[in-house]
């Protein structure tokens, strides 16, 4: 009888990822039409209009006009800046570039799937490189549990640098159907630029449809707040393609990581990188950690036998970050998720941490905790009720067209080589 129960539930379990397998291919057909996987050989117009570097009055780009961003740009005294759906905007790779939207302004860029609005570099097609200009950067009002003072990360003028509050409700920012290519500049010798980099954003902010090609540091960074986000997509960034810290709480859906096992920081890359609080700038005690909902999330490393030692963790969750995944796939990656030392027991394991309903291939332990635990079980069984590879897979093995130079297709191929995670 115990056999029989074991048979039915591979076979319930084979059904459940045909049946997600198939509904992967319809929830991957909002990548279509506005996307571009082959930024550096794309002809991208001249620019003709070098845009001001302070904005202070409500603005408007139209998309019959190609924008040169040269030095930063600052959207301040509460203005909102509305860009046109196609709008182009080329950022000087020269006089280091990023646009800043400050506090109590606005950034309103709503692009559409034929008409994306994008920010790339200002270099000619097949001499772009990550790192050539610096970044957006959307400054809120929302909550952040630092306790120190809050400034946000490079070299801006001072009294357009703070961000954090208490307007949970704020509507920050509206993007949709945004490119941001080869971002990422250089501050120091030690930091560079996110791509996109959102601080304390208040919960009715909106946003869905990026794609970030190309950071030199992370895709997006998100600084507390509390906005929801989907239909997000990181393409090999240099360091992490998702970064969440002081504070932020909220939920993630469609999200796409694609990483690379020869692009990676010094200090180690992941393609999500979850941090309740940050000890640099301390913990406010009234405020909580980091909790972070994700669904339908595809990571991948493009690894293979050749390569797959360079990887790291998919996941690192530090300093008591509290992540739940569902109804995703792993892939490529030596572990599934990086404990720090902060988790000092299996329970906060099991408290802080969900992987369910997904799919992960990996060639190494699928969880490693940094901490020592005196009595830690079978810490695998953290990840029960998911499915896994028998055997490590080639990323080409797993997915149907994922080096396709114009069009990948991260389509998972049937579940032939999956079983469950007993």
């Amino acid at each position: 009888m115990k056999l029989n129960i074991v048979n039915f539930t591979i076979f319930l379990f084979t059904i459940l990822s045909f049946s997600q397998t198939k509904s992967y291919d319809d929830q991957m057909k909002w990548m279509k039409g506005w996307t571009n996987f082959d930024p550096n050989h794309e002809d991208y117009p001249e620019a003709e209009e070098k845009l001001p570097n302070i904005i202070n009055t409500d603005s408007y780009l139209s998309n019959d006009v190609v924008y040169l961003m040269s030095g930063n740009v600052y959207i301040t005294d509460n203005a909102t800046l509305t860009i046109q759906e196609g709008t182009i905007i080329r950022c000087d790779t020269e006089d280091a570039s990023s646009l800043v939207v400050t506090k109590g302004s606005r950034l309103i860029a709503k692009g559409s799937k034929t008409l994306p609005i994008v920010f790339t570099s200002n270099n000619t097609k097949r001499s772009r490189n990550p790192g050539d200009w610096g970044g957006i950067i959307v400054i809120g009002s929302g909550k952040v549990n630092a306790a120190t003072s809050k400034t946000v990360e490079g070299n801006f003028l001072a009294q357009y640098a703070e961000y954090g509050g208490s307007r949970e409700d704020e509507n920050t920012t509206e993007m949709s159907y945004v490119r941001i290519e080869y971002a990422g500049k250089k501050i120091n010798q030690s930091k560079e630029l996110n791509g996109l980099s959102l601080y304390a954003l208040g919960k009715n902010s909106i946003l869905h449809h990026i794609m970030i090609s190309y950071s030199a540091d992370d895709s997006f960074e998100v600084f507390g707040g509390s906005a929801n986000m989907n239909n997000l997509i990181s393409f090999k960034a240099k360091d992490d393609d998702y970064d969440f810290t002081l504070g932020y709480t909220g939920m993630l859906d469609n999200i796409l990581a694609i990483r690379h096992p020869y692009i990676s920081d010094s200090s180690g890359s992941y393609a999500i990188e979850a941090d309740g609080y940050d000890p640099k700038s301390g913990l406010d005690a009234t405020r909580i950690l980091s909790e972070i909902h994700i669904k339908n999330a595809t990571l991948i490393n493009l690894s293979d036998i050749s390569n797959y030692k360079f990887t790291t963790a998919a996941i690192s969750s530090k300093n008591m970050a509290k992540l739940n995944v569902t109804q995703s796939r792993i892939s490529g990656f030596a572990n599934v998720v990086l404990f720090d030392t902060s988790y000092t027991s299996y329970t906060d394991l099991e408290n802080k941490f969900l992987l369910e309903n997904s799919i992960f291939n990996v060639h190494g332990p699928t969880v490693i905790a940094k901490s020592q635990f005196a009595t830690i079980g079978n810490i695998d069984q953290l990840l029960k009720y998911n499915m896994y590879t028998k055997h490590f897979q080639a990323v080409d093995n797993v997915f149907v067209d994922p080096f396709h130079r114009k069009h990948p297709k991260f389509t998972i191929k049937d579940s032939d080589t999956y079983t469950v995670m007993q």
